[in-house]
């Protein structure tokens, strides 16, 4: 087992998920990870969020039945005394399964979002590649500069894609989208994402796909070109990772940016006899999705969670004293 030793009072809760039906998605939600949403196509599971277009709702304890952001406005403490936290929940965490592509977009950053759409926050994010297809790829700014003329013609005309830079993708990739890069993700992936909590999404081009009522999505070109980045991009490499082992576990940084910290941790206490000392950060929330495998959380006073593939886990800042055990990964989410 793996001993949390924390001296907080606050308890961690699971979340039930919002899901989206966006005509790209898939099955492979509800199949490979039960999340038993009753939507055909899923394309999304909002597995962490605050944000009023799909807030997750707890799943156990005390607060079993509340949204999350109705949690954190009676208990604030639970975000912690990060500078980014500021009072709200600065991420979201959702799954995604691409049965087909995604539209061609882009995310504003935070100050146009402030400006140009009521105050919200921007939308930069990274993906973890949880699965893909032999030949999923996903598109990743331009192969050159481009002027913002001839990227409106090229939409116009349905030629924008061979500007566009496709990036071949295989499990356990990372990417980190910043806001202002061109992309999209391809047919075949299924992602692991993690953002700032908006839902600012520019449509450039969605290759004149007609939704159930046979209508084309909106397209939000002239927004798009105001923030887009239309110079060249070196094709994403993989960062370097170094795990870190200590007995019953190991973990990854897979990315730090000023918005959001993300880890990867491997569980596996099913032979491990010694208890193991496990710190969070004492001044974050952490949100724990669990992408394979299961396990238990016991709490100090007796009390016991347990988890499964696909469970996604809110830790309080101030969070009891814990120990886990299990044969798991996660991916860890905390400012």
């Amino acid at each position: 087992m793996i001993s949390i030793s924390l001296s907080w009072k606050n308890k961690p809760f699971l979340l039930k998920p919002c899901g989206k039906d966006y005509l790209w998605g898939g099955t492979r939600l509800n199949d490979d990870f039960s999340k038993g949403i009753d939507m055909e196509p899923l394309a999304e599971s909002w597995e962490c969020s605050t944000h009023p277009d799909g807030p997750s709702v707890a799943a156990s304890g005390e607060h079993k039945g509340k949204t999350l952001s109705e949690i954190i406005k009676e208990h604030p403490e639970y975000l912690g005394t990060h500078p980014r936290v500021k009072g709200e929940l600065p991420v979201l965490v959702k799954l995604i399964d691409a049965r087909k592509d995604l539209s061609v977009q882009v995310h504003p950053d935070d100050e146009y979002a402030r400006v140009h759409e009521n105050g919200s926050l921007g939308k930069t994010e990274m993906w973890y590649v949880l699965d893909a297809a032999k030949d999923a790829k996903l598109i990743y700014g331009f192969h050159h500069n481009i002027t913002k003329e001839t990227l409106r013609d090229s939409i116009r005309s349905g030629t924008v894609e061979k500007y566009l830079q496709k990036v071949p993708i295989q499990k356990d990739d990372v990417f980190y989208i910043e806001a202002g890069c061109v992309h999209a993700i391809g047919a075949g992936a299924l992602i692991a994402e993690v953002q700032e909590s908006s839902n600012l999404t520019y449509r450039l081009y969605d290759y004149d796909r007609v939704d159930k009522n046979g209508r084309k999505r909106e397209l939000h070109v002239d927004k798009a070109l105001d923030v887009a980045n239309l110079k060249s991009s070196a094709e994403p490499r993989q960062p370097m990772r170094v795990l870190q082992y200590r007995e019953g576990c190991a973990s990854e940084l897979l990315c730090r940016c000023r918005y959001f910290q993300t880890e990867r941790l491997l569980l596996n206490t099913e032979r491990c006899r010694a208890m193991v000392d496990y710190r969070t950060k004492s001044n974050s929330f952490e949100i724990l999705l669990c992408i394979d495998g299961c396990g238990m959380l016991f709490h100090q006073d007796g009390e016991s969670l347990p988890f499964f593939r696909g469970d996604c886990i809110f830790v309080p800042a101030d969070s009891v004293p814990m120990k886990i055990h299990g044969r798991a990964k996660f991916l860890k989410v905390s400012c």
